[in-house]
């Protein structure tokens, strides 16, 4: 049973991918990241001897700190970040107890080089629709919670990228686009090692609203026609990705949680025989 200082993979895998999620912080030593560089959704890498240095603009967040087993190096930094005001608990068993229950990790390796602020950024097309809010949203919530996303015309998406170092994407030629009867939201899962049953739910759907297969997925339609409705709603490109991430927000939690629900009415109707 874990201490009041404590959270379980069951508990913290119940969290991962939602606004409300935890900062996940790893500080795993470099030898052990080494040895798997593969990370906990949306977890952010720091060193833990210079927690005094980086925990501080964490006050007031949950945190959840996480080594390789969950002993001296994480519960040293978590104590020290309660010290600054941080509610910070350590995940039992660590890293190894994570991966060893199978639960989602991403590589690292695949994100593109981050800017002077820590954050990667990103650039496609503006107006975007569906593939290019489906592709920020996974990122922020599984990848890079700091992400830059620079929306502009799109003769100009490479210029930019080439200019602002910055990972065009959703664009004819680049690698994080469309692959075979893939939209960028596939690759990217493939790419960042993102495969699960839930994702995979949820990019049949994004892929059938954004390639006009609606025959895919019977929640398609209603999806685009969302998306649509939110591409009209919205002159600002920010501002239609801010409202479009709760779209997705609330389609990956029916994925997760609610495909087998249904509703009627009147509640308790009974058909007469």
């Amino acid at each position: 049973m874990p201490s009041n200082t404590e959270i379980t993979v069951a508990q913290l895998g119940r969290l991962v991918g939602l606004p409300t999620a935890p900062v996940i912080i790893d500080v795993r030593t470099d030898d052990d990241f080494a040895a798997d560089r593969r990370m906990l959704p949306a977890a952010r890498r720091r060193a833990h001897s210079a927690v005094a240095e980086w925990g501080p603009p964490l006050a007031g967040r949950s945190v959840v700190v996480v080594c390789q087993k969950g002993h001296k190096i994480s519960q040293g930094a978590a104590a020290w970040l309660r010290v600054q005001g941080v509610a910070a608990e350590t995940l039992e068993g660590g890293f190894a107890a994570w991966r060893d229950s199978g639960g989602l990790l991403f590589s690292e390796a695949a994100l593109p080089p981050r800017d002077a602020a820590g954050r990667a950024v990103w650039v496609t097309r503006a107006r975007p629709k569906v593939d290019r809010i489906a592709c920020p949203w996974l990122i922020r919530r599984f990848i890079d919670p700091d992400a830059a996303f620079l929306f502009v015309g799109a003769s100009e998406v490479e210029g930019v990228a080439a200019a602002f170092g910055a990972a065009p994407f959703d664009i004819d030629g680049a690698f994080w686009s469309h692959r075979g009867e893939g939209c960028t939201f596939d690759t990217m899962i493939e790419e960042f090692g993102l495969r699960s049953p839930v994702l995979d739910h949820l990019a049949v759907i994004v892929r059938a609203a954004d390639t006009a297969r609606l025959d895919l997925s019977p929640q398609a339609a209603g999806f685009l026609a969302a998306s649509l409705g939110l591409s009209r709603m919205y002159r600002e490109d920010l501002q239609q990705l801010d409202a479009g991430m709760m779209l997705y927000d609330a389609f990956y939690r029916w994925c997760r949680d609610a495909v087998e629900e249904t509703h009627n009415w009147p509640a308790g109707h009974q058909r007469q025989g």
